[in-house]
């Protein structure tokens, strides 16, 4: 509330109209202080990427920093790192973010995160849509970190097996199935196991196929082929995702019906993809970040997991390979890609 008091012990001495001119210069003081005030810390922001550059995602970030006040250029900065693939180069560009320094670290990936955590153990870091922080040893908990590292984690394992549910649900007499995975991250691992359970539970046999170099997909799905093989689950993780075009033309190319997490795959070619809204991730990684500029402390910052995960059908995958999908299933598609 304003403070009158100064004015009311000159009133005696103004006119009515120069009461009510100072009160209004009191009244319109304050909110102009506090808005100096707020312009005087500008914020910034080390965002390292694991991808080529910017994304839809990181658009999505920056409207929700925006509809939460923050203004590139005013009160914010964003110092953006991109590796483009290339998990060396990731300790060199986050040596570079924490040397200006930044007030908070976003990073989208195992190795973005592994990388911001060799040169920092203090400052802030949120994590956009990571796979498992836990099981990785970045975290003590999910509801309590315990350390420098919060933000939202998208591995939900019963959702991969429900993958493997939904095409089988779409290909009832499906008996072999190939899973393409990067077997040095640990979401992968935690992921096939839960795949293994649902083909348990479908009477699915799953083979494993490992993805590395792009250079090799090519031998890789040649073996896929051999294996004979009737559809592909590709396990997303930042590897997977780098090679994600890729690999969806390599299976239509092979006939091959592919489910997947990210809808982008799904955009791309892919038959199924079922997961998390990316972009809602990183919204919320967003709103994190506003927590830690205005004090909170990322110990003490539950890690969010989703609670809505998105269905999308590409029909028009769906008839290139002759596949018929159940109508009820159309009626719980989130999106029908004609």
């Amino acid at each position: 509330m304003t403070d009158l008091t100064g004015i009311e012990l000159l009133a005696p001495q103004l006119d009515r109209r120069g009461f009510m001119a100072a009160i209004a210069g009191s009244l319109l003081a304050a909110p102009l202080v506090a808005e100096a005030q707020r312009k005087g810390k500008v914020y910034r922001i080390g965002f390292l990427i694991y991808g080529p550059g910017p994304s839809a995602e990181v658009d999505a970030f920056r409207q929700e920093l925006r509809e939460l006040g923050y203004i590139e250029g005013q009160n914010v900065t964003i110092e953006y790192r991109f590796a483009r693939g290339q998990v060396g180069r990731m300790p060199e560009l986050a040596a570079e973010l924490v040397r200006f320094p930044v007030d908070v670290f976003v990073v989208d990936t195992t190795p973005a995160l592994q990388a911001v955590r060799q040169v920092t153990r203090t400052m802030p870091i949120v994590m956009a849509g990571f796979g498992d922080p836990v099981a990785e040893g970045f975290v003590a908990s999910l509801t309590r970190p315990g350390g420098n590292i919060t933000g939202l984690s998208w591995l939900t394992p019963e959702v991969a097996g429900k993958r493997l549910e939904l095409l089988h649900e779409v290909l009832p007499k499906l008996t072999r199935v190939a899973v393409l995975l990067d077997p040095n991250d640990t979401v992968a691992v935690v992921e096939r196991s839960a795949i293994e359970t649902a083909a348990h539970a479908t009477g699915v046999t799953i083979e494993t196929f490992e993805a590395r170099d792009p250079a090799t997909l090519p031998t890789v799905f040649a073996a896929i082929k051999k294996a004979r093989a009737e559809a592909l689950v590709v396990v997303y993780t930042a590897r997977t995702s780098s090679q994600g075009r890729q690999i969806v033309n390599l299976a239509k190319a092979n006939r091959l019906p592919l489910v997947s997490e990210p809808r982008e795959l799904a955009d791309a070619g892919g038959l199924i993809t079922y997961g998390p809204r990316l972009l809602d991730l990183y919204k919320g990684a967003a709103r994190y970040v506003d927590k830690i500029l205005k004090g909170a402390n990322p110990a003490d910052l539950p890690i969010e997991q989703p609670t809505k995960f998105e269905l999308v059908i590409n029909l028009k995958t769906a008839k290139v390979l002759g596949i018929t999908i159940p109508p009820s299933l159309l009626a719980r598609a989130d999106e029908l890609i004609q």
